[in-house]
């Protein structure tokens, strides 16, 4: 366990948000001291609770997907793996922090949507693609024609939809993709894989096209209810900062007040992947004691690094990025294309850096990293997410203003992926559509969603604040398989000019 490294990782991630941040409520948009003091408390909650939560994922989540995932092949009974795969996507799931957040957002403005019918709808969506993205691991089917035939049923059932529910139906997609259920089933994959095939690029693919099935089950949960508002987003938000007006009295309130709740949310995730940890283990796994007790410890881990990690990004992180939002949101429309220019260099900047912040992000980079054998480089995947993330921001951004209907970015933006998929090689297409999960992570869902509602409410358009988790989770498909088709390039013209000096 090297806990320097990735304590220094992390916070290289987490400090230049906090920086950005700090300058600006100093010295642009002057902020509230205690909340400013809040921020930093909770960013070095962030960092400590990140650095531990990665400590418990290496010990004990990722071992127990890729054991799971592989003796459940090694079985050879295809019933059997299929429906514990539903079952898997299912309960993890149903038990991610993050969708209990956004099914809570989305009640706040459409009061005929039941939370828990609403989770649960998710929850059988992503259990249903996780089967199928599995089948076709197992088939060996291509994963290219796979994620095209699921985009295309997508997008059909999409054009019949109610446009108020096709934003929620996308950031559902990212939202799923939360630090519990990404490395779980990313290690589930990795598991069949290894089994199955040894070539690496059936290694990737399934987390994204898990992504699909809780989209493709919104939009069709739409088909079946009203579209009645509620509260507006707006409403909802006004109400929140004057029940949790009395915490600013003291610096830590905040956290002392979402400490219970964390922990609830925490034992929430932890607790199904343990219970399935202990089945598998009676059943299946069979593994030593050593191993066990090793297990064990990263889920104690996990649980703490989560708790601290959620503790600080609702206690500080959150809020800020709300005020800030505001602030520049409300100096945006007042001021002109000045404070314009400077809450969309803003949103880019935060964009950028926050992606490589995220507990699934440093997943993904290290798995890429130790299945390619060092050959993609885990520095250059996290310059190709952050670009690809910052411009996802700038456009969210530029939506709240402007209020455009966020299908002229969908649409045109997904055919421009399924466009590079035939000129990029299969390994970078899974990496991609992984990547659009993975990037849409708690970080993002938290303080950079908490950004955009910002700046949305300041702009008077609350509603346009969903789809921000879609466009984060759409542009790395693209930004990926463009360095896919860089690296692809410079293989290329390293063979031949080898081939020359010969």
């Amino acid at each position: 366990m090297n806990i320097l490294l990735k304590l220094k990782e992390t916070a290289v991630s987490v400090l230049p948000v906090m920086l950005i941040v700090l300058v600006f409520g100093l010295f642009v948009v002057p902020m509230d001291g205690f909340l400013l003091g809040r921020f930093i408390i909770g960013g070095l909650f962030l960092i400590f609770g990140l650095t531990i939560f990665l400590l418990g994922v290496d010990m004990g989540i990722q071992p127990m997907g890729e054991r799971s995932g592989a003796e459940l092949t090694k079985r050879k009974n295809l019933w059997l793996l299929l429906g514990c795969a539903f079952l898997i996507g299912f309960i993890v799931t149903a038990a991610e922090p993050d969708i209990q957040v956004f099914g809570a957002q989305v009640k706040q403005v459409f009061s005929s949507v039941n939370k828990t019918v609403f989770t649960f709808v998710i929850a059988a969506g992503v259990g249903l693609f996780v089967m199928m993205g599995l089948l076709r691991s197992i088939i060996n089917f291509s994963l290219k024609w796979t994620l095209l035939f699921f985009y295309t049923i997508l997008f059909t059932f999409a054009l019949l939809a109610k446009d108020s529910f096709i934003g929620i139906g996308f950031d559902a997609g990212g939202a799923t993709t939360g630090p519990m259920t990404v490395p779980f089933i990313m290690a589930l994959g990795l598991g069949v894989s290894t089994v199955r095939a040894s070539k690496n690029d059936n290694s990737f693919g399934l987390t994204g096209i898990a992504s699909v099935g809780p989209v493709m089950a919104v939009i069709v949960y739409s088909f079946f209810i009203s579209d009645k508002g509620g509260q507006t987003l707006v409403e909802a938000t006004a109400q929140t900062a004057a029940v949790t007006q009395g915490f600013y009295n003291k610096l830590m309130g905040p956290f002392r007040g979402v400490f219970p709740h964390v922990l609830k949310d925490s034992l929430l995730s932890i607790a199904p992947l343990f219970a399935m940890f202990i089945i598998f283990q009676i059943t299946l796994l069979k593994m030593t004691k050593r191993q066990e007790i090793r297990m064990v410890i990263g889920f104690i881990y996990s649980f703490v690094g989560l708790s601290i990690f959620l503790t600080g990004v609702n206690g500080g992180f959150m809020q800020a990025g709300k005020i800030l939002g505001e602030l520049l949101g409300s100096r945006a429309i007042a001021g002109g294309s000045v404070w314009f220019t400077v809450l969309m260099i803003t949103g880019l900047a935060l964009g950028a850096i926050i992606v490589c912040a995220e507990p699934a992000v440093w997943v993904l980079s290290e798995q890429v990293e130790s299945v390619s054998g060092g050959t993609i480089k885990r520095k250059m995947l996290l310059v190709f997410l952050s670009v690809g993330t910052a411009i996802a921001i700038g456009l969210s951004l530029w939506r709240c203003v402007k209020g455009f209907d966020i299908k002229w970015i969908l649409i045109p933006g997904y055919l421009i992926a399924m466009v590079l998929m035939p000129f990029c090689p299969d390994l970078f297409t899974g990496i991609a559509f992984d990547s659009g999960g993975v990037a849409s992570g708690p970080l993002t869902s938290t303080f950079i969603l908490s950004f955009t509602i910002g700046a949305a409410n300041a702009c008077g358009g609350g509603n346009d604040s969903f789809g921000v988790i879609a466009l984060v989770a759409l542009m790395p498909l693209i930004a990926i398989q463009i360095m896919g088709i860089v690296y692809k390039i410079k293989t290329e013209k390293k063979v031949n000019a080898g081939g020359t000096n010969v």
